[in-house]
C-alpha cells in the first residue's frame, strides 16, 4: 500500500476552494493509489509534482511519483499531463490518460443502443500512468475541429476528404475536436477515429449533445459510450506554457419526445463537480499562465443569448473563477463563427471564440464538382476549422476553409434594390448573378456592398475604396448573408430541413452611393481582424449606362427545387 502524499499549502487551499463550491457527495469512497512515472533505460522512475484528479479533487504526486485520492463508483481517475511530457496514445493517436472505476459497468437494464462500459471490477492495487519526456517549445500550433457531425457513412467520407485531408502533414503539436464528433450514431466512432488518426498527431476530444446515450434516464449514464472510447469526459493537461481545460458543457436532462432533436433534452451547464475541478486546477496554476478552455455548448452565442440549449447557464460561476487571468475559451455547437469578450472593459482578458463547424450547415447544399456538398454555414462561413497559434501567453487563431481556396477569408457581394432574393426573381438568373456586376447607373445609389469576413468579430475593422479613392468605413450589421440565403432558397432539396440562413455576427455593409460613373471600377476591401492582422480582397464593379434592370437580363428556365 502506498502512503498518501502530504498536501502542499497550495493543495490545501485548493481543497478549501472545492469545499466552498460544493459539498461532499454521499457516495461511499475508496482510496485509489498509484504512481506517475516515465520509462527510463533499465526501468522506470517516478515523476514528482504531477497533478492527478478524480474529476473533482486534485492531488500532486510526491517525490517518488506516488499519489493517493478518494474514488467512488463511477469516478474516473486521470493524470494531468505536465509540460515537457507526452501521454501514451493508441494506434489512432488518441491520448490515454484515465482509468474508469465502474465495478459493475454500465447497468444492462438501461438498454443502451451503443455499448457502454464493461465491468471494471474491484479497484486495482495501483493505478499507474506512464509519461514520456518530450521537449515542448513555448510556441506551437493546435488544430481546432468542431462539429464534424457525420449523419451517415457518406458524410463521414466528407469529413475525411475535406478538413482531414487539408491538414495532412501538419506540424501542429496536437489537435482537438470540441464536440459533436458524430451525429447520434455512436457506432461510427471506430471509423472516425481511424480517419482522424491518420493526421498523425495526438488528438483530444470532448463530447457534444450528439455524442450522448439517449436511452439514459439522466446525466449520470449519458456518456457511457463516449467514456468507453475516449475516457474521461472532462480533463486537463499542460502544453508549453499553457493550461488546457477540456470541459463537458452538455448536461443531459433525459429522453423526451416532441423536442427539437426528437431524442433527448439537454442544457448548457458545467455543474458543481466540474466547477470544483476547475477551481482546484486554477489554484495550482500561476495567474499569468494562459488558460485555454475547450467546450461544446458555448458560454455565449449571438443566435439566442437566452436559450439554455445554446448557452452555458452557469457561465458566471466560471467567469468568477477565472477572474482576471488571460483566457481563451473555444466552443462549437451553433455552426456559426463568433467572437465574444466577457466582462470586456474590466480587469479580465477573456476571449470566447465560437468555432466554424467542419460540417458547416450539417453537410447541406449543392454538391461541388467533387461530389461533396458546399456545406456553407448558416451565417455564410464556408465549412472549415481553425488553427490556434500559441507563443507563451500570447495567441492567435486563424480560420481555414475545408474546401475551395485554402486562404479564402471573406466574401464580397453587391446587393441592389432591383435584385431581391425571392424565388420568382432567382429563377431568371444564374446562381450569384444577382449579387454581382453589372449594376445599372441608376441603381448604384441603391446598391449595398456586403462583406462577410468569415472570422470577423466586434474588434474587426473593415473599409472599402473605389479605385484610388478614399477609404470608407463599413458598418458591422447583424443580418443574414445574402449569398447563403440564396443557396438555401435555390436548393431546398439538398439541405437538412432545419437549415436556414441566420443573422450573422460578421457582416459589414456600406451603401455605394450614386456618384460612381459608368464604366469598370476596382473595389478594394481592407480588413484588420480581431488580432490586428491586415488583409484585403477585391472585386471589379461594372456600372452600365442603362437606366433599368431589364437590359442584359438573361431569361432562364426555373431552377429545380425553388419554391415560388
Amino acid at each position: 500500500m502506498i502512503d498518501r502524499p502530504a498536501l502542499t499549502r497550495r493543495e490545501t487551499m485548493a481543497g478549501a476552494a472545492a469545499l466552498a463550491l460544493a459539498p461532499s457527495t454521499a457516495r461511499s469512497s475508496e482510496r485509489a493509489t498509484g504512481s506517475v512515472y516515465e520509462v527510463v533505460p533499465g526501468g522506470r522512475t517516478g515523476i514528482p509534482d504531477v497533478a492527478v484528479s478524480n474529476g473533482r479533487d486534485v492531488v500532486r504526486t510526491d517525490a517518488q511519483g506516488r499519489y493517493a485520492i478518494d474514488v467512488s463508483d463511477g469516478d474516473i481517475v486521470f493524470v494531468v499531463k505536465p509540460a515537457g511530457f507526452a501521454l501514451p496514445h493508441d494506434e489512432n493517436n488518441i491520448p490515454r490518460f484515465s482509468y474508469i472505476h465502474q465495478p459493475q459497468g454500465t447497468p444492462p437494464d438501461l438498454g443502451l443502443r451503443y455499448r457502454g462500459i464493461d465491468p471494471t471490477g474491484p479497484l486495482p492495487a495501483s493505478i499507474d500512468f506512464a509519461l514520456t519526456r518530450e521537449p515542448e517549445p513555448a510556441a506551437f500550433d493546435v488544430i481546432l475541429f468542431t462539429d464534424p457531425q457525420p449523419e451517415s457513412p457518406v458524410e463521414l467520407g466528407h469529413v475525411r476528404d475535406t478538413a482531414v485531408t487539408r491538414v495532412l502533414g501538419t506540424k501542429a503539436a496536437f489537435g482537438m475536436t470540441t464536440g459533436d464528433i458524430l451525429f447520434d450514431d455512436l457506432s461510427f466512432y471506430g471509423r472516425s477515429n481511424r480517419i482522424i488518426g491518420r493526421i498523425g498527431i495526438p488528438w483530444f476530444h470532448i463530447g457534444g449533445n450528439h455524442d450522448l446515450n439517449f436511452e439514459a434516464p439522466d446525466a449520470r449514464y449519458s456518456r457511457e459510450t463516449y467514456k468507453r472510447v475516449y475516457g474521461a469526459p472532462y480533463y486537463a493537461f499542460h502544453h508549453g506554457k499553457a493550461l488546457f481545460l477540456m470541459l463537458d458543457t452538455v448536461h443531459y436532462l433525459g429522453a423526451a419526445s416532441g423536442n427539437a432533436d426528437g431524442v433527448g433534452r439537454y442544457e448548457g451547464r458545467i455543474g458543481e463537480r466540474q466547477l470544483t475541478f476547475i477551481a482546484n486546477m486554477l489554484a495550482m496554476t500561476p495567474k499569468e499562465t494562459l488558460v485555454v478552455i475547450a467546450m461544446h455548448i458555448p458560454l455565449f452565442t449571438d443566435l439566442d443569448p437566452a436559450d439554455p440549449r445554446q448557452n452555458v447557464t452557469d457561465r458566471e460561476r466560471l467567469l468568477d473563477l477565472l477572474g482576471d487571468r488571460p483566457v481563451l475559451s473555444l466552443a462549437g455547437h451553433t455552426h456559426t463563427t463568433e467572437h465574444h469578450y466577457p466582462r470586456a472593459g474590466g480587469a479580465g482578458s477573456h476571449h470566447h471564440h465560437v468555432l466554424t463547424a467542419v460540417s458547416g450547415s450539417w453537410w447541406s447544399g449543392p454538391s461541388t464538382r467533387t461530389g461533396i456538398p458546399s456545406a456553407d454555414s448558416r451565417d455564410g462561413t464556408p465549412n472549415g476549422f481553425h488553427t490556434l497559434t500559441i507563443d507563451g501567453a500570447r495567441y492567435t487563431t486563424r480560420y481555414r476553409p475545408a474546401q475551395g481556396e485554402p486562404d479564402e477569408r471573406m466574401r464580397i457581394v453587391l446587393e441592389s434594390q432591383y435584385r431581391g432574393g425571392a424565388g420568382e426573381v432567382l429563377r431568371d438568373y444564374r446562381p450569384m448573378q444577382t449579387l454581382r456586376s453589372p449594376v445599372p447607373r441608376e441603381s448604384v445609389g441603391a446598391t449595398n456592398l456586403v462583406v462577410n469576413v468569415f472570422d470577423g468579430g466586434p474588434r474587426t475593422r473593415v473599409q472599402y475604396r473605389v479605385d484610388d479613392g478614399p477609404a470608407v468605413d463599413m458598418v458591422r450589421t447583424r443580418r443574414p448573408d445574402p449569398f447563403v440565403a440564396e443557396v438555401f432558397l435555390r436548393y431546398p432539396e439538398v439541405k437538412k430541413p432545419w437549415v436556414k440562413a441566420e443573422p450573422s455576427s460578421h457582416i459589414w455593409v456600406a451603401r455605394l452611393g450614386g456618384d460612381i460613373p459608368a464604366g469598370s471600377h476596382r473595389i478594394t476591401v481592407e480588413v484588420e481582424d480581431e488580432y490586428g492582422r491586415p488583409f484585403s480582397s477585391g472585386m471589379v464593379l461594372e456600372v452600365t449606362s442603362e437606366d433599368g434592370p431589364s437590359r442584359g437580363r438573361e431569361r432562364r428556365p426555373p431552377v429545380s427545387g425553388v419554391r415560388l
